[in-house]
């Protein structure tokens, strides 16, 4: 079975659309599926749109966060819910199209885990540049240099989430931490390029100077973490 977690968080204008475009993707497949949606405690009238696609779908199956967790949280409690011995994970922001996730899936009969890489981001400028700080920051706290390390399209294999399924930065960084793990685990991985799209409808979350400082701190502390654990 193939899964596929979509993490949703004030995406009301955008969630219904992401959920019909990878069913109908879903639909060309010849092997069992399902859709796991993240409701990460959303405020907009998110919720009522998921139910009104549950009405629709019952098949999708939704998880709810009663109040905002946080990204990783949101994509951890979906894949942790999710049933396929291939899971994948895309954002409900309408900047990632699931047709693409054909680019990654045949790149699992070598390698056990796959993720997209932005060949040309279709983000504001602050953005971009917030990714590429993020990068230099993981290098010089972490010694981790994956380019385009939070792009939110990447498919893998089940046994592989149970070794890598992130305990310490699950927060705000996630991906940084799934990295980590792949790494010191000597997990095969690829990097495929992907088209990335103009947000529609809706606001980005993060990339202020706070989140970023705050970046900083979760840096230093989930090194201290993982020294501790090896």
């Amino acid at each position: 079975m193939l899964s596929i977690v979509l993490p949703c968080y004030n995406e009301e204008q955008n969630i219904e659309s992401i959920v019909h475009s990878t069913m109908d993707w879903l639909k060309t497949k010849k092997f069992p599926s399902e859709i796991v949606i993240v409701n990460d405690g959303s405020t907009d009238k998110a919720g009522e749109v998921l139910q009104k696609i549950i009405k629709s779908f019952p098949s999708v199956k939704i998880v709810t966060h009663e109040k905002n967790l946080g990204y990783g949280v949101a994509v951890r409690s979906g894949c942790d819910a999710a049933k396929g011995d291939i899971v994948g994970f895309m954002d409900s922001d309408g900047q990632f199209d699931p047709r693409d996730f054909d680019r990654l899936l045949p790149w699992l009969e070598n390698f056990q885990f796959v993720t997209g890489r932005r060949a040309h981001r279709a983000d504001p400028l602050v953005r971009c540049l917030f990714g590429k700080l993020l990068g230099a920051m993981n290098f010089l706290v972490l010694g981790l240099w994956v380019r385009d390390i939070n792009c939110g399209l990447k498919i893998f294999r089940r046994e592989v989430w149970n070794r890598v399924r992130p305990v310490h930065g699950v927060e705000k960084l996630f991906n940084t931490e799934v990295f980590l793990n792949l790494k010191s685990q000597k997990i095969s991985w690829r990097h495929v390029n992907v088209p990335h799209y103009p947000r529609k409808a809706g606001k980005p979350t993060g990339g202020s100077l706070k989140v970023i400082f705050s970046m900083f701190t979760e840096l230093k502390n989930l090194r201290s973490a993982k020294r501790k654990s090896d």
